[in-house]
């Protein structure tokens, strides 16, 4: 599991570009080889692709959040409230982005006032740093005593802060001087190869192409599934009972990796886990594009959900701005699973 884990973290369709070589991922196997111990096994590799993946880092605007704690009961005549009263003292001088969540932490009759608490969360962005700085927070705060009952929030308001973007842009390979650092210090340059097996000693090539598509390798075709496992009972249970996953970050994308470990966990899988079915198990997911990969000789699943992290992590577009903990999100989520897995 820890193995696969990693083999899906953080990636995307079977083919893994590298400045050297491109990994096929569809042609892992992994075998236990003993305790604490993995054999990793027909790796197939194919020429390295033609250009190189760069990031480019840049200041994206300025940025302030809120977040208004609401207790006990009528928490959605209460966030109702709060928001229109932002909005009309926002209205004056709106910023760039106003973006607004709820999150129902809270539950009925409980023991614990956190536990009673939901949180709305304001979150604003523009170029101007006067727009979303005191100007908010005071229009927050003195809301205090002309709101909803039981007014108060995580933290003091304060001054907005900048915020990063984080781009991908590829660059010709042979602009990039390889050099590798032997241990006794000598340095050996490692000219460019393309996929043809030219070589080329002197940097060349044009300036970095933004956008993904400038470094994009070919489609594989989509490998042939194993037949649906038979009808039989099910019981409806979390899909991390019997499913195992990893995500993360991919600039402003996300990936989530799902693997099972039995031969008839994944005639379930492939076939239930759909680009559908993920989106109506995250509903979050669903307006932005999502591609699903197989990776059979893992038993895995690998899906991109393109621009669900916005500008990238350090724009903190969510609530889990790396997107972490979304594979752990999908593995909480009730599916009815066959019987004969569990």
């Amino acid at each position: 599991g820890t193995v696969t884990a990693q083999l899906l973290y953080e990636t995307a369709g079977p083919r893994y570009p590298g400045p050297d070589v491109t990994a096929r991922f569809d042609t892992v196997r992994l075998t236990d080889d003993g305790p604490d111990r993995v054999r990793i096994s027909g790796v197939r590799g194919e020429t390295p692709p033609p250009t190189l993946k760069t990031g480019l880092t840049r200041v994206g605007g300025w940025r302030n959040e809120v977040v208004f704690v609401l207790t006990g009961l009528d928490i959605e005549a209460k966030a109702s409230l709060v928001r229109e009263q932002l909005e009309e003292a926002l209205a004056r001088r709106r910023p760039a982005e106003v973006q607004w969540t709820l999150a129902r932490t809270d539950r009925a009759d409980a023991s614990v006032q956190e536990e009673a608490s939901a949180l709305l969360r304001l979150v604003v962005r523009d170029p101007d740093p006067e727009v979303v700085g005191r100007a908010v927070s005071s229009a927050a705060i003195q809301l205090a005593l002309s709101s909803y009952p039981g007014f108060h929030v995580t933290a003091p308001p304060g001054n907005s802060m900048p915020y990063g973007v984080f781009e991908a842009a590829y660059v010709d390979a042979y602009a990039v001087r390889h050099v590798a650092v032997l241990p006794d210090g000598t340095r050996l340059r490692i000219p460019a190869c393309s996929g043809a097996g030219h070589q080329e000693d002197e940097p060349a090539g044009p300036a970095p192409a933004a956008g993904p598509e400038a470094g994009a390798l070919a489609a594989l075709p989509s490998p042939p599934l194993p037949p649906p496992l038979p009808a039989g009972p099910t019981r409806r249970v979390p899909l991390g009972t019997i499913a195992g996953a990893r995500s993360g970050d991919k600039g402003g994308s996300a990936n989530i990796g799902v693997w099972v470990r039995s031969d008839d966990a994944w005639r379930w899988l492939v076939h239930e886990l759909t680009v559908e079915r993920l989106r109506e198990l995250l509903p979050e997911c669903a307006r932005f594009t999502v591609e699903r990969h197989p990776l059979p000789n893992l038993r895995a699943l690998n899906f991109t959900i393109d621009g669900i992290l916005g500008e990238g992590v350090a724009s903190q577009a969510r609530f889990d701005p790396q997107g972490k903990a979304l594979g752990e999100w999908l593995r909480a989520r009730h599916l009815e699973i066959p019987e004969t897995l569990l």
